[in-house]
């Protein structure tokens, strides 16, 4: 079901980016012409091949006052390796399980698109199994094999200002020193589904002397929808690095439900509140690029009962390219020319 969901959401952006170019050009473009302008790029010296090792989790708290519980899985890092364009990156990662500890089951899949000019668009899929519950009271820490959590969700941001630079390009090492500054905003919207569940309820062991009744939960299931801001910048800095900020807040309304060992509940508070932001650091000489990136996402709602619910959802990345192509500089063209003459 998880699966089929993502299909439609991805196919759903598909569709809108073709829309976006039919209305644009104002002729009806073929499937294949749609997937040309958005994915394929004839020029090869766009193209690299990378290495990377990443980290990615989804954790999540339950607070109650003072006491708090957080739900972080294991095995969070991986490596791998990619290839990237002008139009699209992609990269195949190896998630790293320890034999001496236990292993979190987990799918975790992130991807950006920007369509056209003023368009970006982020979307996510993430199923883990198995999470450790660390709490700041005195109870032990414990491995729990049988919580479960999905995460599916995606953010659109429309830009003022046409997308003169993408957090994607710097990724791909493309990113161009036209300004020594790029600053852009704008508005969009935002959706996810979250959803997690026990065999038991989620407290840790003696959790009932430190949280009320309705914090001993089962399953808990949300959808939410809402509106979001985003600032995005480019810092071009000496020798050859180039520094990229993104910020982007949000609010929705939420639907929950919550099921209890006995009964269930929908809180009476819809409100979701978000803050999501990247940090990226980048550096290229000809041939060769390095960046690190870092992103994470902050979700907050209540849950009734002074029992409040937090869930982040973040990655981080550090990736080794090398391109297939190099186009000679209009200077070194001049050189060769030259000496070629004489």
């Amino acid at each position: 079901m998880i699966h089929r969901i993502f299909i439609l959401i991805f196919f759903l952006f598909v569709s809108f980016s073709s829309q976006s170019q039919i209305l644009k050009k104002h002729d009806s473009l073929s499937f294949f012409q749609v997937v040309d302008s958005l994915f394929i790029d004839h020029d090869l010296s766009n193209y690299s091949l990378r290495i990377f090792s990443n980290y990615k989790v989804k954790q999540f708290r339950l607070i109650n006052d003072d006491f708090r519980s957080r739900y972080v899985p294991n095995n969070k890092y991986g490596i791998g390796f990619g290839f990237a364009n002008k139009k699209v990156l992609i990269d195949i990662a190896f998630n790293i399980k320890s034999k001496k500890k236990d292993v979190t089951e987990r799918f975790d899949g992130q991807g950006t698109l920007i369509v056209g000019k003023h368009n970006y668009v982020n979307f996510y899929l993430q199923t883990y199994k198995g999470f450790n519950i660390i709490n700041n009271f005195d109870e032990p820490d414990v491995f729990r094999n049988d919580i479960r959590s999905w995460t599916i969700g995606f953010n659109y941001l429309y830009t003022f200002s046409e997308i003169e630079f993408s957090y994607s390009l710097l990724k791909a090492g493309l990113a161009k020193r036209n300004k020594n500054v790029y600053i852009t905003g704008g508005v969009g919207t935002f959706a996810v589904f979250d959803y997690f569940k026990a065999d038991e309820n989620i407290l840790p062991q003696n959790g009932e002397l430190y949280f009320n009744e309705q914090a001993e939960i089962e399953k808990y299931s949300s959808r939410a929808i809402g509106v979001l801001a985003g600032f995005l910048s480019v810092f071009m800095l000496p020798k050859n690095f180039i520094a990229s900020f993104n910020v982007m807040p949000g609010v929705a309304l939420m639907n929950k439900k919550i099921t209890l060992q006995d009964g269930s509940y929908r809180p009476s508070n819809p409100m979701l509140y978000k803050l999501d932001f990247t940090l990226a650091l980048g550096y290229r000489v000809e041939r060769y690029y390095i960046n690190l990136t870092y992103g994470t996402g902050v979700y907050s709602t209540d849950f009734d009962f002074d029992n409040k619910y937090l869930f982040n959802l973040s990655k981080a990345k550090f990736a080794i390219g090398y391109k297939l192509k190099v186009k000679k500089s209009k200077n070194k063209l001049r050189k060769y020319t030259s000496n070629n003459l004489h």
